[in-house]
This record gives structure tokens, C-alpha cells and sequence, in this order.
């Protein structure tokens, strides 16, 4: 019911609003800008549409808290700012200076331009290096279980927990775009690898708890089996988690605004992935070894009608 009610509400708001990608997987241009000035939002919307950047994002981050000195620092996004020709300004100087005149004094803190061919390249290489990733875990595992009968269920029931645990991930920060403007980068893509490697390695161990009481035959049920092992590993798992949550608060608190997107998501995979290896992945495994796939399809198949008898003897049959 856990996982139900966090799935559903990822998928209706990535049905509705998907994610909301950064300058990392769509062209354009984004900078930080300090102001000395305290300056109005609504002004300086209006400044960058009379310069033809109608279309920008401004985000107000805020006080510049790497300063004594008491400094606005906003964040802006537009279209892909074009290079200096023949010597001559290039675009970000040219607005950079339209805005001086405008607000005052101001210091650009970082800026970073993409364009759209390395944009388009930076979503299929995540997608590739996710599918890798994805493949080669599902064939260690069968590997390292291969002792065992079925060793292909351990892997695919991995898989299935690896990605209940993106589905969280990728749904929680969707629901963080448009709640809090929480944007997607090449860093999310990070988090994300780094989670599926974190996920698998705490359900492996309880795969690997599992094999062992199998080998020794702690009981003829399986079932049984299985939630011995859970609560032989249970400490450990819940150990690590906190230990490490810990670690990512303190770097979520006090590393500063250019990884927080990273800790974000590795705190969300840390959380879904011990849950998943306690509570997805060995249940869909007992589920799969004791056929009740099988039976829910045969009831699903039943329901809607398809094993209705045939009557003998009617000619229009």
C-alpha cells in the first residue's frame, strides 16, 4: 500500500507535468547573477522581454551567503546565448551590461551554455548508461545465484525492486518540479546509477541470506525461508541506511546549492532501496516460487471472460 500510494502519485505527476529537465538535457544558456541592489522580480522580467528574452526563467536565490556583503543572487535561463563574432561582444556580455545600466552593480557567478546537438547526446547517453547498467545487474545476479534453482528469478526480482525504486525517485522529483521548481540535471542521472548500485547490493544481501539458509535447510517451506533471512539481515540493512542518510544530510545541509540536487535524489534512493529490498523484492520472489503470478493471471483471464465453456450441440458455436 506504501509503494502503491507513492507510484500513483509519481505517475499522475508525470503523466500531467513530467519532469522538469534542466539546461543539461534541453539548449540554452543559464547564469547567476548577484546584485548589489535589491532589485524587483517583476522589473527585471520585464527588463529581459524589452531585451527579447520574453521567454527566460528567474528564479531569486536569495542573499549571497559567501559574502559579508548583503547581495541578491537570482537565477536566469533563457535561449542559447550566441559566442562573440569578429571580436565583438558576445550576447551574455551584451545583457550582462544592459542589466548593469538597468539595476546597478552585479557580479555573473557562474554561467553555463549548451547546445541543442550536446543536449540531445546527454539524454541518450543517460538512457544507454541506465539500459547497461540495468543488463549487467541482471546478469550478475543470475551468475551468483546459479547454485540455486531458478537463479533468473533472483535477477529479474532485483530488476523488478531496482525499478520501483526509480519510480519513486524519478516520481517524488517530478512532484518536486512544479511544487518547489525542482529541475532534473546530468547530476540526477548520477544519483540515479549510484541508487541502482545501492539498491541491489542491500537486496543482494538478502538474496545472499537466503541462499545460505536454503543450503542449510532452515525449513522446507520456502516462505519461511525467506522471512528468516529478512530478519537476519534486517539490522544490518537498517544500520547502513541511517549511517549513511546521516552522511547525505550533513552534505544536503552544508555542501552547498551546486549538489544538493545529487544528495536530494541519493537520499530518496537510499530510503526506497533498503524499503525495496525488505519489502519488494524477496515478496515478489516468494510470490513468483509459489505460483501466484500464475493463479492472479488465470483469475484476471477468468474475469474478463476467456475460459467460458463452450455448449455442445449449438450449431452457431
Amino acid at each position: 500500500m506504501v509503494s502503491g500510494v507513492i507510484l500513483l502519485a509519481g505517475i499522475i505527476s508525470l503523466s500531467v507535468t513530467g519532469l522538469k529537465p534542466s539546461i543539461d538535457f534541453v539548449s540554452g544558456s543559464t547564469m547567476t547573477v548577484s546584485f548589489e541592489n535589491e532589485i524587483d522580480q517583476a522589473e527585471l522580467r520585464n527588463k529581459l522581454t524589452d531585451m527579447g528574452y520574453g521567454d527566460a526563467v528567474i528564479q531569486h536565490l536569495g542573499d549571497d551567503p559567501s559574502t559579508e556583503v548583503i547581495e541578491e543572487q537570482v537565477y536566469i535561463r533563457t535561449r542559447e546565448l550566441a559566442p562573440s563574432q569578429e571580436g565583438g561582444k558576445s550576447e551574455k556580455d551584451l545583457m550582462v551590461d544592459d542589466l548593469e545600466t538597468a539595476f546597478g552593480a552585479l557580479e555573473v557567478k557562474d554561467f553555463y551554455s549548451v547546445s541543442p546537438v550536446i543536449a540531445s547526446q546527454t539524454v541518450q547517453n543517460a538512457g544507454y548508461a541506465v539500459i547497461a547498467a540495468v543488463v549487467g545487474i541482471l546478469l550478475y545476479i543470475t551468475w551468483a545465484f546459479r547454485r540455486l534453482p531458478k537463479p533468473f528469478h533472483y535477477g529479474v526480482c532485483a530488476i523488478i525492486a531496482l525499478f520501483h525504486d526509480m519510480l519513486v525517485m524519478i516520481g517524488i522529483f517530478s512532484i518536486l518540479g512544479w511544487t518547489a521548481n525542482v529541475e532534473v540535471s546530468s547530476m540526477f542521472i548520477i544519483a540515479a546509477l549510484t541508487v541502482l548500485g545501492y539498491s541491489v547490493n542491500d537486496t543482494i544481501v538478502v538474496f545472499d541470506r537466503i541462499r545460505e539458509n536454503l543450503l542449510k535447510g532452515v525449513s522446507q517451506s520456502f516462505a519461511t525461508t525467506v522471512n528468516i533471512s529478512i530478519n537476519e539481515s534486517l539490522g544490518r540493512s537498517l544500520a547502513t541506511s541511517v549511517t549513511t542518510l546521516l552522511v547525505l544530510l550533513a552534505l544536503y545541509l552544508f555542501g552547498g546549492s551546486t549538489i544538493n540536487i545529487f544528495v536530494l535524489a541519493l537520499m530518496i534512493g537510499v530510503v526506497s532501496g533498503t524499503y525495496s529490498s525488505i519489502f519488494i523484492a524477496s515478496q515478489v520472489l516468494v510470490s513468483w516460487e509459489e505460483g501466484a503470478f500464475g493463479r492472479i493471471y488465470r483469475r484476471v483471464k477468468s474475469f474478463f471472460g476467456r475460459d467460458k465453456p463452450v455448449t455442445a450441440g449449438r450449431d452457431d458455436q
